[in-house]
């Protein structure tokens, strides 16, 4: 039994199968579409201008706060504790939600649910760690389809538990509670990665500067573990020993801090990647702020103590239609890496525009449309952007870029909230901070729209021969590279 275990945890196969399960179940939160009207509910009895300007800030704080201590003890720790710990706050979370009354539980239970978004960056980078370079795209594809399904599952379950059923609130969150417990048990089931990407990654196998190309990926299996002199016999002696001397030996930690910021050089050497990167970051603190309040955004509209709320089915659709704009990424045949910036600019607008039909409509219809819209631009967008970053990195730069992009947006988000939402502040009423989201998105689009004509343009010019020129020809005849996407 012991050995069947071993040869199903080393194959490609059982680690992506046991994520994508966990993945699943972790996501399928029945009850988190209906976190603000239970919050403001008989249950909790909390005011929605505490909740707005005092109870949602702490998450930002404890994730900016706990983001950078987990990136690198996801990576020193070797993923999967960080995953076990994500699970285990997960269950907490619904403990404290059924369980605990008061405003203080609240409070913790913000900081809890911080603990799970920093260590979704476990769940992100785990799969690379354990499964050959070749199975990379399907595993991808397999654990974004997975959290997708399971968000979908759940959103749409709990409106019909709710809208049919007549499911109280509490029951709800009962229900999500064992669903997430059933994600907590699964996530043992993980084989442990047999390597880190910057603690005893590369430069435990061989010491010197080594090129992103010279040094061989390493799969996960000890006995694939290959030196920078070309044997593997060696390399495996000499990670063997640096598990002796211990990962927090001096050596260790200066290897990886230099590794570290290799990796940093090579990620942000490049103008281009530099843009998609700001765009990351702007758009996913805008984006992420708006997700955050946007139940409060539609209790202000139509409140949930008086009427019917739909908030699951639109979230379920969300997800449908923006993964479906991400789907259709891989079926458009652009040179993105001369129109990408333009189209950055012209979705960002659109967005823009999807923020102030969510303020300015007084119809829960017309809002719950404009909340897909954006979303959908949103998702869009990521994916190319994710692409585009991916497709010129390794994966170890990518993790990092991953971390550092999410952290520059985390700390957007954060001087957004001590200004605009925190009660210490401003403290500004929920139609106006949308109004202030809706104009910082309209700005990250005039950015990017000229920014992206200036590239297009200077594209344009630099791809008509210069004979040509001379000759009266190819004014308007640009010929764009065929780039495989």
């Amino acid at each position: 039994m012991g050995c069947w275990a071993k040869v199903k945890s080393s194959d490609w196969a059982f680690p992506t199968a046991v994520l994508s399960l966990y993945g699943f179940f972790a996501n399928c939160r029945i009850a988190e579409p209906f976190l603000t009207p239970y919050l403001i509910g008989p249950y909790k009895n909390i005011s929605e201008e505490v909740v707005t300007n005092y109870l949602y800030p702490i998450w930002t704080y404890s994730y900016l706060a706990f983001l950078f201590p987990v990136f690198l003890l996801t990576d020193f720790l070797r993923h999967k504790p960080l995953i076990v710990v994500q699970g285990l706050f997960l269950v907490s979370n619904y403990v404290l939600l059924c369980f605990a009354p008061g405003l203080i539980a609240m409070v913790f239970l913000e900081i809890h649910y911080a603990v799970v978004t920093a260590t979704e960056v476990a769940y992100f980078s785990y799969i690379y760690s354990v499964i050959p370079l070749e199975n990379y795209q399907r595993a991808t594809g397999y654990l974004r389809s997975s959290m997708l399904f399971g968000y979908t599952f759940g959103a749409g379950l709990g409106q019909v538990l709710v809208s049919s059923a007549g499911l109280d609130y509490f029951y709800i969150n009962a229900i999500t509670l064992g669903v997430v417990s059933v994600a907590f048990l699964i996530s043992f089931w993980l084989p442990r990665p047999q390597r880190s990407m910057f603690f005893k990654g590369r430069k435990a196998a061989a010491p010197g500067r080594q090129s992103q190309q010279e040094v061989p990926r390493i799969t996960g299996r000890p006995d694939e573990t290959v030196s920078g002199l070309g044997e593997a016999s060696s390399g495996k002696q000499m990670m063997e020993r640096n598990d002796n001397a211990g990962w927090c030996s001096r050596k260790n930690v200066l290897s990886a801090g230099h590794l570290l910021w290799q990796s940093f050089r090579e990620s942000y050497s490049s103008r281009h990647l530099i843009y998609w990167s700001g765009w990351w970051a702007l758009a996913t603190a805008g984006y992420t702020q708006i997700l955050n309040y946007i139940q409060l955004m539609w209790d202000h509209i139509e409140p949930s103590a008086t009427s019917s709320v739909y908030n699951g089915g639109v979230e379920a659709a969300c997800s449908l239609v923006g993964a479906a704009a991400a789907f259709s990424v891989g079926y458009i045949k652009v040179n993105w890496s001369v129109w990408g910036e333009l189209a950055l600019g012209l979705f960002s607008a659109v967005g823009a525009g999807a923020v102030f039909l969510i303020v300015l409509t007084s119809n829960i219809w017309v809002c719950y449309a404009g909340y897909a819209l954006f979303k959908s631009c949103y998702m869009l967008l990521i994916t190319i952007t994710t692409f585009q970053i991916a497709a010129n990195l390794s994966m170890e730069c990518y993790a990092l870029t991953f971390g550092i992009n999410t952290f520059v947006a985390l700390s957007l988000q954060t001087i957004m909230t001590i200004i605009v939402v925190d009660g210490t502040t401003l403290g500004l009423d929920i139609v106006t901070q949308f109004i202030i989201y809706g104009i910082y998105h309209a700005v990250i689009s005039v950015l990017f729209l000229i920014r992206g004509t200036y590239t297009a343009c200077t594209e344009r010019r630099t791809q008509v021969p210069p004979d040509n020129k001379q000759n009266g020809i190819g004014g308007n005849d640009v010929v764009i590279h065929d780039e495989p996407f």
